[in-house]
């Protein structure tokens, strides 16, 4: 059963890498500070207010990970959807990162006998697996809300962060030669 956990772990840091890898690389492609915070629509979010909610998800949820409620006392998740003033490229880089730090940290030191702990979310008890997949689905979603905003704000200088339409076959390819 270790050899399943750890397999487990292993894979799941390698997606919390790979989402944070998909953001990172899209958001590089945004081109100024104002189209961080462009709201496509009425009831939309731009990806500034997107960013601003995982990294206060991954911080609070992550934070103490094993000990305390994953609904910190001094999260604010009604204000991560607000931003009143825009901030800078590099202020929301700087909260988007320490939130993947956090989070990565704690992922990255839990052992196979830690996934049938229990840990709680507004005090809610759940599996230490079942914690880590809400967590992982709920980043996942919001990633790819980044990456479909960016790819409509930079078109058509928008360069693909996985196998572009039409080009499976050359991909195939690649896979193959190695």
């Amino acid at each position: 059963m270790a050899e399943i956990g750890d397999a487990y772990l292993k894979d799941l840091v390698q997606t919390y890498r790979n989402y944070q890898s998909l953001a990172d690389r899209a958001l590089a492609q945004v081109r100024n500070d104002s189209d961080l915070h462009a709201v496509p629509g009425p009831g939309s979010n731009s990806i500034a207010i997107i960013m601003k909610h995982v990294a206060g998800n991954l911080r609070s949820r992550f934070r103490d990970f094993l000990t305390t409620d994953g609904e910190k006392p001094d999260r604010d998740r009604e204000g991560e959807f607000e931003m009143a003033t825009p901030l800078s490229r590099e202020e929301m880089l700087a909260w988007w990162k320490d939130g993947w730090a956090i989070a990565m940290q704690a992922i990255e030191s839990l052992t196979p006998a830690d996934l049938g702990r229990t840990v709680y979310i507004r005090g809610k008890g759940m599996l230490v697996i079942e914690a880590l997949n809400r967590s992982a689905t709920h980043t996942s979603y919001h990633v790819g809300q980044i990456v479909l905003l960016v790819r409509h704000l930079t078109w058509p200088d928008w360069t693909p962060l996985t196998i572009p339409k039409g080009r499976s076959g050359e991909a195939g390819q690649r896979e193959v030669r190695k």
